[in-house]
């Protein structure tokens, strides 16, 4: 506990010196809480560091011989480019085909929550995604795409908002049967 609060104070500290070393006067009305604020913001989104995401992965089901997909979709989340520590976000989509085992539903969207919640880039966070369902559930094959918006591109440096990325990362059968990888794009993009 000691050493928590330790840390916050050192956080806050170094908020109020960039803020310092910005220009800003970190000591007027509008700023004094702010070192707290970001101090706050930060543990939340980076809460993730040092948690494998399939931690989130637990309490799996037998899949009682079920080999159809399942595709979880549409999965929002907000991260921070690890380059300029400013957010990016989107969605994930997630598709698989169970081996002997399935998980809850909602354990997806905590297991991208969980990829998230540290500096990112989204290739890596793609790929954090399929090796934690590979890991847990070891699918006969699995195929995740993440959409992004990056803000390090959109609201400083080329600055073209609206621009969007989308990664995707096939394991297993997804690799191999192209009629899987359609039928995905197809549930991914039906609304």
């Amino acid at each position: 506990m000691a050493k928590e609060l330790l840390q916050k104070d050192v956080l806050e500290s170094h908020i109020h010196e960039l803020l310092y070393l910005l220009g800003e006067n970190p000591d007027r009305e509008g700023l004094k809480e702010t070192p707290k604020r970001v101090a706050k913001m930060y543990r939340e989104v980076f809460a993730g560091i040092g948690v494998a995401p399939e931690t989130a992965l637990t309490t799996t089901f037998d899949s009682e011989g079920y080999d159809g997909m399942i595709v979880v979709k549409d999965i929002d989340y907000y991260t921070f480019c690890e380059h300029h520590l400013i957010p990016f976000f989107g969605k994930a989509h997630i598709g698989y085909i169970p081996g002997e085992r399935i998980i809850g539903l909602s354990k997806f969207a905590r297991l991208v929550e969980l990829a998230a919640k540290r500096p990112q880039v989204q290739e890596r966070m793609t790929d954090q995604i399929v090796m934690a369902i590979e890991k847990e559930l070891s699918p006969k094959g699995v195929m995740v795409t993440l959409e992004g918006q990056h803000l390090c591109m959109c609201a400083r440096g080329v600055k073209k908002p609206g621009s969007s990325t989308v990664t995707t990362v096939k394991k297993g059968i997804f690799k191999e049967q192209e009629t899987l990888v359609r039928e995905f794009e197809r549930n991914i993009a039906a609304k």
